[in-house]
């Protein structure tokens, strides 16, 4: 146990964990304890798992990431001492590795090896943290010794596992309990002032000699010349020249092959422009692994961090921040069971660049051990943010970079916050504070823009969404803690009643507002559908729709989800459709009245309304149009058109699709709902985004369809996925091949022999290739239930061999998390569905193998049948599916130095697909023995 001295600090590291306090490491296949003698138990997992059950539950073990230790033990979380809980309270915002070797390679120890050596290294590792925190508090000034100190407090009181070893290590008796107070904290954050902007913008253009002469200054002096980035660079130079017409933008499409250094070739024209005319350029990614990169390379052009932070901003989502009222909301419940999270993420923010909780600072790893709701619910999930009229506004972490934005000379943005700010800006409800429209973009990994836009302006009629809209209305109407009681997640009644109150009818109107939408879903819904006992017609049209979907499915009882089309509408459907119309409309017609009600308060007390006042009117008329009138006027029109047959005209196809799902995760209804997308949704991607802009770049390594060494370039997919053919005039092109020399350094084999639907035979294909290349293996699948039954059949094999095995739906892990230690660990393999693929930039000898377990053909569900009706039937379907071999083989050899091998394990591979491959390289079909053999060879 941790022992509860409270000696000097300088004499409490040799001494902090008694030795009766037990490590344990669980591997794939066994694990180890270091017992209360000091005794190394080797055992396997079931063992180590009825070991732990056996002891008395004061005894806390020693680990590291303890859901996926008990994971792997496959027995109950218990209390524990995990070292990740210790490293994020002494080096807060600090990333590292979850392993114990991740820890040790962050903290400068010798990686241990061995399960044995990872179970004493623990030991190290804590008196290591402790003692870091013990000096680190020593040299600290007062005011931050209190906040350390307050958030130590409250972790103890909430019986946090490491308390007692914490409080020692800073010099504090447990004894003598205090209870803190975190409400300041929120305060020690810096205020950002809120200037105006820029007035105008110019029109200045960039010359191509002079984006290169910027290029040139970025690369470092041993950087080698790469006539392909030069070129690349002259030619996105033309997206930031002056617009000639309306609605017509400078719009280059610009293929750059890996290691071209497209990067910094758009950053050089960008900043360029971004100083001449003093307003910012735009950069969105569509992964939070590029934008980390681009934080990155952007360090080149401005080395000072200060400098940096004035001259770069990077945008996301609210949903993405810490929001400084809830962790305060939290803070005065003072719970028990939250004060884990308050003391840790309560480090966290004091210490953090920019409170971003999804890929900033804050370790992927930690909402995991906090618990991901209870974490991610200090961000504003539910659109319960007031703006101005919040205490924390000036301290805000998201106002904060909105407003850091508009002087910034680059936004580093994402794919779905443009498209989702484009169309509020549309709708006349952006953000009125801080409204945002950027007329120079620069979209990387353009190739995923058909995607986000297909999500950023799609509509969904279905359970889940109706219980957000209902608990947004009404508030939680069950539970404690964060869910009730004290908690800000509260409803429209109490959030607008004092602004109503002085308005005639205004409380009325909103009490008919709240009694109508109790038409919408409760929580548990679900429950109800499977009971056949729906309450309400919302979830009587829910059930309606799940007995359609079930009668017109080949197989109601499948593990995966169904679907089915809309028409023609079984009576009962139709009859609950129009039912919930009526009922929706009744929702949202005192909605409307409330926004007229609060935008005649604005005007009629414009001369004596306080700015507190203004500031939440404006706040709550814009939350009530994008809360729900936005999302009720979208499903009114869906229940319409589900009682009205669809017109069918060749000369007038319709714009867009509706259908019906019942959406499944491992054979368990997960949502069920009436779902509407654009068939394609690059139309208003560009109505919305590209024709407002003056200049925009749409890059990446995998625009094209068809061969690299093609005479006339393709440019067919790319333009269908894109958006291009809505504008006025054609883009400008550039198309720059990788400098890598595929042929010498990579293979790409296709296994003729393997029948991949047979379990054994898929498994031992991967089994030997894997040991083949001694690791550093991804293995990517189309159906979770193939990859969970070859991890299970080649775990074994591998850790025999010493081969680290990771798997996504099996690991306790989140992606992000096991791709960093894929990263992380040069012999390590990695199994993952196909949807990976892209997440995955591993530079390096980490990743020399890529194994497909069939070809990734689009998945045919009524969406895709109706799109590829629209863009070409099989020829459309083959364009998408060569498209993701070739991102996926990108992932192969990212510098000079890699090798790479690439394996489809099906002998089905039809020959048009193989073009997807850099000329040079000659896919060989191959049996299996023969793919091994050559797999050794190459990586040998």
């Amino acid at each position: 146990m941790v022992e509860t001295a409270t000696s000097p600090a300088s004499a409490v590291p040799s001494r902090l964990l008694m030795p009766t306090v037990p490590a344990v490491v669980a591997g794939l296949t066994h694990a180890v304890i270091l017992d209360d003698t000091g005794e190394i138990l080797p055992l396997s997992l079931s063992e180590a798992s009825a070991w732990l059950e056996q002891q008395d539950s004061t005894v806390l073990p020693l680990l590291c990431h303890a859901p996926a230790t008990f994971g792997r033990l496959r027995c109950d979380p218990r209390p524990a001492l995990d070292l990740l809980e210790l490293f994020a309270f002494v080096h807060p915002a600090r990333f590292c590795i979850p392993t114990i070797r991740g820890l040790a390679h962050t903290l400068h120890l010798p990686p241990p090896q061995s399960l044995e050596d990872q179970a004493e290294a623990l030991y190290n590792l804590a008196r290591l943290l402790l003692s870091q925190l013990i000096e680190s508090n020593a040299a600290a000034p007062a005011e931050q010794k209190a906040d350390l100190t307050a958030l130590a407090w409250t972790l103890h009181n909430g019986g946090w596992s490491w308390s007692l070893a914490v409080l020692a290590a800073l010099g504090l008796d447990a004894t003598q309990p205090q209870r803190p107070n975190l409400m300041r904290l929120c305060e020690r954050l810096s205020i950002t002032p809120d200037n105006p902007a820029d007035p105008a913008v110019g029109d200045h253009g960039v010359k191509g000699t002079d984006a290169v002469d910027r290029l040139t200054r970025m690369l470092p002096p041993e950087a080698e010349y790469r006539p392909g980035q030069t070129a690349y660079t002259h030619a996105v130079t033309a997206a930031f020249q002056p617009r000639q017409r309306v609605d017509d933008p400078n719009l280059v499409l610009a293929e750059a092959g890996t290691g071209t250094g497209k990067t910094l070739g758009y950053i050089a024209p960008a900043s360029l422009w971004a100083e001449k005319n003093q307003a910012p350029v735009w950069i969105s990614t569509y992964t939070r692994n590029l934008q980390r990169q681009l934080d990155h390379e952007l360090s080149r052009l401005y080395p000072l961090a200060e400098d940096k932070k004035r001259r770069v901003v990077v945008r996301k989502g609210r949903e993405n921040y810490l929001c400084l009222l809830n962790y305060q909301d939290m803070a005065s419940r003072s719970l028990a069971s939250e004060s884990l999270t308050l003391g840790l993420i309560g480090r966290w923010l004091l210490s953090s660049r920019d409170g971003d909780m999804v890929g900033g600072d804050l370790p992927g790893w930690l909402p995991q051990l906090l618990g991901r709701g209870r974490a991610m619910g200090l961000s504003d999930q539910r659109g319960e943010c007031i703006h101005g009229a919040c205490e924390y506004y000036s301290r805000c972490f998201v106002e904060s970079s909105i407003r850091r934005a508009r002087h910034a000379d680059l936004v580093v943005a994402n794919h779905a916050l443009v498209m989702v700010q484009a169309a509020l800006n549309a709708q006349g409800v952006g953000d009125e504070e801080a409204p945002e429209h950027p007329t120079r973009y620069v979209f990387d990994e353009g190739h995923h823009l058909f995607d986000a836009a297909d999500a950023a302006f799609s509509s969904h009629l279905s359970g889940r969404e109706g219980v957000e809209l209902r608990r947004w209305l009404l508030g939680p109407e069950t539970g404690t803690g964060r869910s009730g009681g004290r908690s800000r997640a509260r409803g429209l009644k109490r959030r607008a009643e004092d602004l109503l109150t002085p308005i005639p009818d205004g409380m009325v109107i909103l009490e008919e507002a709240c009694h109508a939408a109790s038409l919408l879903p409760q929580s548990s819904w679900l429950d109800h559908i499977r009971d056949d006992n729906p309450q309400g017609p919302f979830e009587g049209f829910l059930a309606a729709v799940f007995q359609q979907v079930l009668a017109r499915s080949d197989d109601p009882h499948s593990w995966y989800s169904l679907e089915c089309a809309v028409h023609p509408p079984g009576p009962d459907m139709a009859e609950q459709a129009a039912d919930l119309g009526r009922g929706l409309q009744a929702v949202a017609t005192p909605l409307r009245r409330l926004m007229t009600l609060l935008t005649k308060r604005l005007n009629d007390e414009a001369g004596t309304l306080d700015t507190a006042t203004r500031q939440r009117l404006v706040s709550l008329a814009q939350s009530i149009q994008r809360r729900a009138l936005l999302p009720l006027q979208s499903w009114i029109a869906m229940l319409e058109d589900c009682l009205t047959a669809p017109i069918l005209d060749p000369e007038s196809p319709p714009q867009m699709f509706d259908w019906l799902a019942v959406e499944r995760v491992e054979g368990r209804n997960f949502d069920i709902g009436l779902y509407r997308h654009w068939i394609d949704p690059t139309r208003p991607f560009a109505e919305l985004v590209l024709k407002p802009s003056h200049g925009v770049v749409i890059t990446s390594a995998t625009l094209r369809d068809g061969p690299d060494t093609a005479e006339t370039p393709d440019w067919t997919l790319a333009h269908q996925r894109t958006g291009t053919p809505w504008l006025l005039s054609p883009p400008h092109y550039t198309s720059q091949p990788s400098p890598f020399n595929y042929g010498e350094r990579t293979r790409v084999l296709i296994v003729t022999d393997v029948n991949n639907n047979n379990p054994d035979q898929l498994a031992a294909a991967y089994r030997e290739l894997f040991l083949a290349s001694g690791g550093g293996a991804l293995g990517l699948f189309t159906a979770v239930n193939r990859l969970k039954a070859t991890h299970s059949r080649i775990v074994t094999p591998l850790d025999t061999a010493g081969i680290p095995l990771l798997a996504q739906h099996i690991d306790v892990m989140d992606t992000a998390t096991l791709v960093d230690i894929f990263r992380a660990e040069d012999d390590s393999c990695l199994l993952g569905t196909d949807a990976m693929r892209d997440g995955v930039d591993v530079p390096g000898r980490s990743l020399r193998l890529l194994v497909f377990d069939r070809v990734p053909w689009p998945r045919a569900d009524l969406l895709h049948r109706s799109r590829r009706t629209c863009f070409g039937g099989r020829e459309w379907d083959e364009a998408l599916t060569r498209l993701r071999l070739k991102q996926a083989f990108g992932r192969l050899v990212r510098n000079h130095q890699d090798r790479g091998v690439f394996v489809m394990l099906d002998a089905r591979t039809p020959s048009r697909l193989l073009t997807a491959f850099p000329a040079g390289v000659t896919p060989q079909r191959v049996g299996l023995a023969e793919a091994v053999t050559l797999t050794r060879e190459a990586l040998a």
